[in-house]
């Protein structure tokens, strides 16, 4: 099975080539790969896989689950070399180190296991065929490695799943003219009425002339040219002026949201004369998220975040979706069981599931994996992530918010240890600094220290016999000061040092329930053994949550089951455990209309 969708949505080209498929495959256990110039001699890699799944996967038709550090790939592709024409070559990840040959020549490395990197291989074709090696490297024992919920051992356990190694998104080519397009990077403010253009191009592109041209629902209501003077250039652009009005836009609405995400298309050309140099499509959403008053706000509006947690696996593809409809079921699953987001767990997921969350309407917040310990290096290794993956995601307006750090999880001794402190720290404001259009978590579920969300995690509801211990949840949900002063588990809320700043508090990790509908072995927070009392238990936390007079939304724990967690609403392959029409009642317990009593209860709520 190939996936042959675009694979940068966000940046479009007409022409690509797709690289996906059969290459030739092997394991490198001697890593003595480089030392044998295997980048020469493409007949050492005696297997075949399916790019882009893992080894590790069905969908890789090698399926094997044993440990190999190092893995070969190699194929050949035709392409002739045109005077002033570049070819890049991308990929949407590789997980981990990545050393990627030419015809025998060494192009450079790629180190990170989650973001897109690409390289001018121009200079390195020859005439005909061409050959093209990838060595990957992902030392499994390496703790300094963000690797998130991948296990370190070959059979999966706990928390932890099927490690992934190697080439998981899509391989490709593109011709470029010299002078191009390099990056583009879209601002809505929705308060002035205007999108801020970035535009970057190479050197050889300045003096050009860029034409863009804006729509809205296929109506062009803006377009101009601008001559490029450097090779940084930014432009503000007037979307109201008064267009929207005369054209009827207020009637379909125009900023994004779940309810109605508006997508504003726009098309850039860079020309020299009448020669068009490069062409490239993309969109933006008139979207603000931001905090004010202990509460969260979409488009200046309270809005009430309705969550499920995504892990992002797939039974036969692992960390990679068999195809573009799993995407799209994942998003209309949730939003047909009353969810209107998700939150992507210790993941940065493919860019095409952001691409149908923009359509679709659906809220993201954006997460990365987070490495075992706490070293320099692995601190260095998880902020150079975070910087690739805003490069990449920026332009999406269903994320909404940044997680760089779950749950302690690399950051062991935060509670005291004041240089991991300092870490979380800086890289909440190093992500602001990068991206100031979304909210940051500092550290999600506790001990958090600067923060835009107050999220808490808490699975301690009980069964449904266990009435005392339901109870204590109930009322550690009530209000601010159970919530803030009464930790469900043995971390604080905050670090020391650190206190409650009247932040949104969300729910962001409960629930679990574990119902076992396929005879599979597995294990939840808490489990039922039938659809009724799943959908009784279920009723039973979201009753509490609903209840609370100090929650500002919830992420509940999880969307499919996993491996050995049966904790999904789902099961692993996307099938109804119970009556998804009965989950969104019971997630529309709360509307919309209910914002003002929501403000009444903020404003009534008492923190001692």
């Amino acid at each position: 099975m190939m996936r042959e969708e675009y694979p940068r949505p966000q940046f479009v080209r007409e022409h690509f080539v797709n690289l996906n498929g059969v290459w030739s495959f092997a394991f490198d256990d001697k890593n003595i790969g480089i030392k044998e110039r295997w980048y020469c001699t493409p007949e050492k890699l005696d297997q075949i896989i399916e790019v882009p799944f893992v080894y590790q996967s069905e969908l890789s038709g090698i399926n094997q689950r044993q440990i190999h550090d190092v893995v070969w790939y190699q194929r050949t592709f035709s392409w002739e070399k045109r005077e002033q024409k570049r070819c890049f070559l991308h990929f949407g990840a590789v997980d981990y180190r990545a050393d990627i040959y030419v015809n025998g020549c060494y192009v450079g490395n790629h180190l990170g296991g989650q973001t897109s990197f690409s390289f001018d291989i121009t200079d390195f074709l020859i005439t005909g065929e061409q050959s093209l090696v990838v060595r990957a490297w992902d030392p499994h024992d390496d703790e300094m490695i963000p690797r998130g919920k991948q296990f370190w051992e070959a059979e999966s356990r706990g928390i932890w799943y099927t490690n992934s190694t190697g080439i998981w998104q899509t391989v490709w080519l593109e011709e470029v003219s010299e002078e191009h397009l390099e990056k583009i990077e879209l601002t809505p403010d929705i308060d002035q009425g205007n999108v801020c253009l970035a535009l970057t191009v190479p050197a050889a592109a300045v003096g050009r002339t860029l034409r863009y041209q804006i729509s809205f629902k296929d109506i062009v209501i803006c377009e101009d040219q601008l001559t490029i003077f450097s090779t940084f250039t930014k432009r503000w652009i007037d979307i109201y002026n008064q267009k929207i009005f005369r054209t009827n836009f207020h009637d379909h609405g125009w900023t994004w949201s779940p309810e109605n995400p508006n997508l504003f298309d726009i098309r850039f050309e860079l020309v020299e004369g009448k020669e068009v140099l490069d062409q490239v499509t993309s969109y933006f959403g008139m979207r603000k998220i931001h905090v004010e008053n202990g509460m969260i706000f979409l488009n200046n509006q309270p809005y009430y975040q309705k969550l499920v947690l995504d892990q992002g696996y797939w039974p036969t593809g692992l960390l990679t979706a068999p195809d573009d409809k799993a995407l799209i079921k994942d998003i209309e699953l949730a939003k047909e069981m009353g969810f209107n987001g998700c939150r992507k767990h210790q993941k940065v997921e493919d860019p095409r599931f952001l691409y149908w969350a923009d359509q679709l309407g659906f809220l993201v917040w954006g997460e990365c994996a987070s490495a075992p310990i706490y070293t320099s290096d692995a601190a260095s290794r998880l902020t150079k992530e975070w910087v690739e993956i805003i490069e990449r995601d920026y332009n999406h307006p269903s994320i909404v918010t940044w997680v760089p750090l779950n749950e302690s999880w690399g950051i062991p001794e935060i509670h005291l240890n004041t240089q991991q402190q300092s870490f979380s720290k800086s890289i909440y404001n190093f992500l602001h600094a990068l991206d100031t259009t979304r909210l940051v978590i500092s550290n999600d579920g506790w001990e958090m220290t600067e923060t835009d969300i107050c999220a808490i995690h808490n699975y301690n509801h009980g069964e449904e016999t266990e009435t005392e211990k339901y109870n204590h949840f109930k009322r550690s949900l009530a209000s601010v000061d159970g919530l803030i002063n009464h930790p469900p588990g043995k971390w604080a809320i905050f670090a020391q040092g650190f206190t409650y700043q009247n932040q949104p508090i969300l729910l962001t990790e409960f629930g679990g329930i574990g119902y076992q509908v396929q005879g599979q072995k597995g294990w939840g927070y808490t489990s039922v053994n039938d659809g009724t009392q799943f959908l009784a238990d279920y009723s039973r936390i979201m009753r509490a949550v609903y209840e609370s007079k100090a929650l500002w939304g919830y992420c509940y724990t999880q969307l499919t089951d996993v491996e050995q967690e049966i904790n999904g609403l789902l099961t692993y392959d996307r099938q109804a455990k119970v009556s998804l029409k009965k989950i969104k009642e019971i997630n529309d317990q709360y509307h919309p209309e209910r914002i003002s009593i929501k403000n009444q209860w903020r404003n009534e709520a008492e923190y001692e």
